[in-house]
Order: C-alpha cells, then structure tokens, then sequence
C-alpha cells in the first residue's frame, strides 16, 4: 500500500485517473465526487450536483472532461479544473425533483464510459436500456435494450461497448460511428497539455475559447 487518500465517509464505488495521471477522481454514497492531485496525494476539489449516490466515472481522452453517473437518473459531464457543470445528461423525462431524485426509482444510471474519440459517452440505467450520447447533443443519438446492466466499456477503437450484467454475462454491442472533425481533433490534442485556466489566457477570439473549453 502507498498511500491512502481519505475524504469520503461512506462507500466508494468507483476510481478513474486522469489521462496524464495528474488526477484521480473518486466517488461514492452520499453524493460525493471528489478530484485529488497525484503528485501531492491531497484533494483538490469536491464536486457538488447530484442528489445521490454517485457509482461511475471516466475522464475524456483528452483529460479536459470528467464524466460521472449516479442514483440520481443523470450524468453529468464536468470541467474537472473548475469544477463546473458542461453537460446534463437525463434518463428521466420530465427530470425528477430533488427529493425524487434522491429516492429509489427505476432509471438509476449504473455505469458511464468515454469512448476513445471524445465525441461520445455510453450509459446504462436500470430501465434496461444503453444509452449512446455525443457531448454536443442533449438526446442520445442511439438507444439499445440492456437488461440488469452493471458497467461498459468502449473498445480502444471505439467500435463496440463491452456491457457487463447481474447474470453474468458481458455483452458486446456496436457502436455509433462518426469520424471526428479536424477541429475536434486539434481540440483534442490543445487540451491535452492545456487545462482550463492556461486556454483561458489565450489571446483568441471567444468562440474558439468557447469551443476549446467545451461550453456546448
């Protein structure tokens, strides 16, 4: 053992290290999401949105996202170098109150992952259904029947979702191809070695600041 990071006070469900392992975002019940600093092991932010617990998360390729699903029927998408909150991605249409939310319900998101294009994320809710989303749309750009998943994971060419289910079997499904833009691409590699706050000082013009920090 080398270290211990202590923070949460109840159940960790689920770790995922940034692309650069500069971070490591861990969370559990009671709602926590927290990011820690690997080089220093302390915690640098809690993430504070959802209403129950939280039991996936994932990084986008390029480190500048920070994907996580909980018990609340959502997924949120994050900047993890500020701490706010890019994208909202419900299961439950109209979404549910608060209280709702933080309660047992059937659309409770088991699992989220970050395909390999950054374009797109795969969830799994307990209304047996795998849910496929680019980050730029509010709707799933593609839904398939999933009974009792459990957790996904794209191919490193992200051509097929590994699902794994309660029976224990794992399922693999094809996924929705689009070829990324060369736009998306020199985003992708700008974000790479660039967080929020160093594209924040950037001498260009809002829009490409916009689009570089990923404020769709």
């Amino acid at each position: 053992m080398m270290k211990i990071l202590r923070g949460h006070q109840n159940l960790v469900f689920s770790c995922a290290f940034s692309p650069d392992s500069s971070m490591l975002c861990s969370v559990g019940a009671s709602k926590a999401v927290f990011l820690w600093n690997m080089d220093t092991y302390t915690m640098i932010r809690k993430l504070e949105g959802h209403h129950h617990d939280v039991v996936a998360c994932d990084f986008s390729p390029d480190g500048a996202l920070l994907a996580t699903a909980s018990y609340d029927t959502h997924v949120y998408i994050w900047d993890p170098h500020n701490g706010d909150i890019l994208m909202e991605s419900g299961h439950l249409f109209p979404p549910p109150t608060a209280i709702f939310a933080g309660g047992a319900n059937d659309r409770w998101v088991r699992s989220v992952s970050f395909s390999h294009d950054g374009l797109h994320i795969a969830s799994l809710a307990d209304d047996k259904m795998v849910r496929f989303w680019r980050i730029d749309e509010d709707y799933p750009v593609q839904v398939a029947p999933l009974s009792n998943g459990l957790c996904c994971a794209f191919s490193t060419d992200g051509s097929v979702l590994a699902a794994g289910t309660h029976d224990g079997s794992v399922y693999f499904g094809a996924t929705p191809r689009q070829v990324a833009s060369l736009q998306h691409l020199c985003r992708m590699s700008i974000r790479r070695v660039m967080p929020t706050q160093e594209v924040q000082k950037l001498p260009i013009p809002s829009k490409v600041l916009e689009f570089l920090l990923y404020c769709i």
